[in-house]
């Protein structure tokens, strides 16, 4: 049965990292659901050429702006989200989520796992990034942003897809992610502005998010916070 395991001392890594080491990569048909900037569309592009990669992103904004990147070839860019995946079945060797699940509206988790298992190849693999609810960073995020509940359903639908047989647990990996930022101008551009999300940050709030987070900045400008982080590695079953 699958469990959230205690939090001891932890490996740091990136996504990228463990991506590289437990997926098919070489000459694979990949799916990314949640590609935000496609910055990992775009390592995985580069890195992995004769590779075909469907990015897709539910904000409107970013998805428009990730149309106009003209340098991956090996990417087709999809508005969407997990729960109606424009794919044939049996059409990807792996799918990809990386801090995407807890996104999707909770009444809709259970259809995108369906949807996940229905276009992944038997044997296919599912790789499932999502954050856990401690460390700093979360306390800064949860003082306009509490996810406690949203990631919660997300572990509990990954659970119930592994219950109902729609997807095998094939690894459980904890780690440690980097999140960098230079300075507080780049928090508040990147995570308080970001298109996806509309915070209600009055100038109050925003006061005490920028006190709680200045006190992280070294003396070269840097923010760096080391996020404790779970990865589901999940395998579609083969036919009986």
């Amino acid at each position: 049965m699958m469990q959230i395991a205690s939090q001891g001392s932890l490996p740091s890594s990136s996504d990228f990292e463990q991506i590289s080491d437990l997926l098919p990569l070489e000459r694979a048909r990949l799916l990314e659901l949640g590609c935000g900037a496609a910055f990992t569309t775009r390592r995985l592009a580069e890195s992995f050429p004769a590779s075909e990669i469907v990015a897709m992103e539910v904000d409107r904004i970013q998805h428009e702006k990730n149309l106009l990147i003209p340098d991956l070839p090996n990417v087709q860019f999809q508005f969407g989200g997990a729960q109606s995946i424009d794919q044939a079945n049996d059409s990807m060797d792996a799918v990809i989520m990386l801090k995407s699940l807890h996104h999707v509206p909770i009444a809709d988790m259970d259809r995108a796992f369906a949807e996940i298992a229905r276009v992944l190849r038997p044997g296919g693999l599912l790789y499932i990034s999502e954050p856990v609810y401690a460390g700093e960073f979360n306390e800064i995020l949860r003082l306009f942003n509490d996810e406690r509940a949203v990631r919660q359903a997300a572990f509990d639908a990954t659970v119930r897809a592994v219950d109902d047989g729609k997807l095998l647990l094939a690894r459980e990996i904890h780690f440690l992610s980097l999140s960098r930022f230079e300075g507080f101008a780049e928090f508040e551009s990147r995570v308080l502005g970001a298109t996806h999300s509309a915070f209600d940050v009055d100038a109050t709030l925003h006061n005490e998010v920028k006190a709680r987070f200045l006190p992280h900045i070294d003396d070269n400008g840097i923010a760096e916070f080391h996020n404790p982080t779970r990865v589901d590695l999940l395998r579609k079953p083969a036919p009986a």
